[in-house]
C-alpha cells in the first residue's frame, strides 16, 4: 500500500484521510488477494490484472467506481445506503457512514464475475 499511502498523504484533512484509509484497510483485510495500485491518479484494486474497484476524492465526497454494470446491479442497495450515483460511480459524502457491507458485496461480485476475464475493463 506504499502508493496508496502517498495518495492518502496528499489529503490535507486528517478526518478525510482517515476515512479513506479505513476503506482501503477494510478491503485489504477482506480481500487480501487484490492488488492495490494507482492508475490514472486513482487508487484502485485489481485481481489477476482486471479492474475491480477504484476511488477518488472530491471536496464533498469519495467517489467509488466499480464499473457501470455493477452500479446498475446494486442500484437499490446504493440508494438504500443513501448514496447518490451516476452511470459510472457512487458518492460517499465525507459526512456519511461507510456501508462496508455494500462495498464487500460489490467487490465480491466483481471478483466472481470477472474470475475468467483476461482484460482490464468489462
Amino acid at each position: 500500500m506504499k502508493d496508496f499511502m502517498t495518495y492518502l498523504n496528499n489529503i490535507d484533512d486528517p478526518d478525510k484521510r482517515e476515512k479513506l484509509e479505513s476503506i482501503f484497510n477494510y478491503i485489504k483485510t477482506e480481500f487480501p488477494q487484490l492488488k492495490d495500485e494507482i492508475r490514472w491518479n486513482q487508487p484502485m484494486f485489481t485481481d489477476h490484472g482486471t479492474f475491480i474497484i477504484a476511488f477518488s476524492t472530491a471536496k464533498n465526497h469519495i467517489s467509488v467506481a466499480p464499473e457501470a454494470e455493477v452500479l446498475e446491479l446494486f442500484k437499490e442497495d446504493i440508494e438504500k445506503a443513501g448514496y447518490s450515483y451516476t452511470k459510472q460511480l457512487f458518492r460517499i459524502k465525507w459526512t456519511d457512514k461507510v456501508d462496508y457491507e455494500l462495498l464487500r458485496k460489490i467487490i465480491a461480485y466483481n471478483i466472481e464475475s470477472k474470475k475468467d476475464y483476461n482484460r482490464f475493463w468489462r
